[in-house]
């Protein structure tokens, strides 16, 4: 609710900032940087630094496959170069089979007129490097910083630190993640389904090499992705429902290695050695609005989506990218950029781009839970047809990619 009160005037202290951003996430800082760069005085205000990467330490158990349109916009920022050349792997393939109907699909960079499909790259890499850049582009990081309350004004937001201090912007974006403090002080519903599964994730290394080539098999209980690392291991991302997650994380290395040769159906052949395991759980969650008063959500903070597709944080940057360009049209149209006309463009759009795709993921998750004969075998003619038809097949991988 907007309040022009004498309190609210009295707490103005000098010009707002333009945008404050709470969240410094791979997505947070993502669009903090953005809209640095992008002229807006920016400010970022986040909890907990990112610790320090470095090529010396063992990779990242949270990996993220990056798709054309993500290092289109990282490279447009100026750290892109940084990430691929720290440690990053690029695939040029993906190939995806059902277990039960033994249907495929295989998708070749080559085809679609491109050198690769995307890049493997660590959650902690991409963020140190985002953050490491925040300076240079004139962000105001407030860390350590959290936000208490917020109060919306004629022309501003503002925002309540734990500390006892106030900043005041134009918007207030919050990319605080899924469970998102700020999305509930907002009064922001979700709606959604809890998937009572848990994503394994670990690295391994197997008899044969991973070929440039995203693996991804879906199982009765969920899908097994093994995904490219530069090193030549590959990281797996094993959906399961959450007791049998429990048992798998217990299980001895041997017996570890043994089940999940099993699942992946010795595609790469024997998995001979894996790192530490940990697991997250996995749900459905879509925001009722991506908007309230000078207020906006992106990123896990709007949505969060089954791993199938690893498209979570590309949805994210995708977000970001919206909102930039949200922003810059209404600057150069001199309206204020966080008036309720200029961010609805934003959360319509986004909203409606985001809830197709979250939708999508879990129709499959659905479609791929099927286990009653005749169904496997319509799935697995479906599968079929899609992989025969390139139109369709050429669509959604441009889809995947972000154009």
């Amino acid at each position: 609710m907007t309040q022009t009160t004498a309190r609210g005037d009295a707490r103005r202290r000098g010009p707002a900032l333009d945008v404050a951003v709470v969240g410094g996430g791979m997505v947070g800082a993502a669009a903090a940087l953005a809209l640095a760069r992008a002229g807006f005085a920016t400010a970022l205000i986040e909890a907990r630094e990112p610790a320090p990467w470095s090529a010396e330490q063992e990779v990242d158990l949270r990996v993220v496959g990056l798709a054309p349109s993500s290092i289109a916009l990282l490279d447009e920022l100026g750290v892109w170069a940084s990430i691929r050349d720290s440690r990053s792997s690029p695939y040029a393939h993906m190939h995806v089979w059902d277990a039960e109907s033994g249907a495929a699909i295989h998708f070749d960079a080559a085809n679609e007129g491109r050198d690769l499909l995307g890049h493997i790259v660590e959650n902690s890499l991409v963020q140190w490097r985002l953050w490491l850049a925040l300076d240079a582009a004139g962000v105001q990081r407030l860390c350590p910083a959290e936000v208490k309350g917020f109060e919306a004004q004629d022309d501003r937001i503002q925002l309540d630190l734990a500390d006892g201090q106030s900043i005041a912007a134009r918007l207030l974006v919050a990319a605080d993640g899924a469970g998102s403090p700020l999305r509930k002080l907002a009064g922001i519903d979700t709606r959604g389904r809890d998937y009572a599964q848990r994503a394994v994730v670990a690295h391994v290394r197997t008899e044969r090499p991973h070929e440039g080539t995203a693996w991804q098999r879906f199982l009765p209980d969920g899908p097994l992705a093994l995904l490219p690392l530069a090193d030549g291991r590959s990281s797996i991302v094993w959906s399961l429902p959450d007791d049998e997650a429990k048992r798998v994380l217990a299980l001895d290395d041997a017996a570890f290695l043994a089940e999940l040769g099993t699942a992946s159906d010795f595609r790469l052949g024997r998995i001979v050695g894996a790192t530490k395991r940990a697991a997250f759980p996995l749900k459905l969650q879509l925001a009722e609005t991506y908007q309230a008063e000078r207020f906006v959500l992106l990123g896990d903070a709007a949505h969060a989506v089954h791993p199938l597709a690893g498209q979570g944080v590309n949805l994210g940057l995708r977000d970001v990218l919206e909102l930039r360009d949200t922003l810059l049209a209404a600057r150069a149209a001199h309206r204020d950029i966080a008036a309720a006309h200029v961010l609805r463009r934003y959360a319509r759009r986004r909203r409606s781009a985001d809830t197709l795709d979250a939708l999508g993921f879990d129709a499959l998750a659905r479609i791929y839970s099927w286990r009653a004969s005749p169904l496997v075998a319509a799935r697995g003619l479906g599968v079929r047809l899609v992989d025969q038809l390139s139109p369709l097949k050429r669509r959604l991988a441009e889809h995947a990619a972000g154009r």
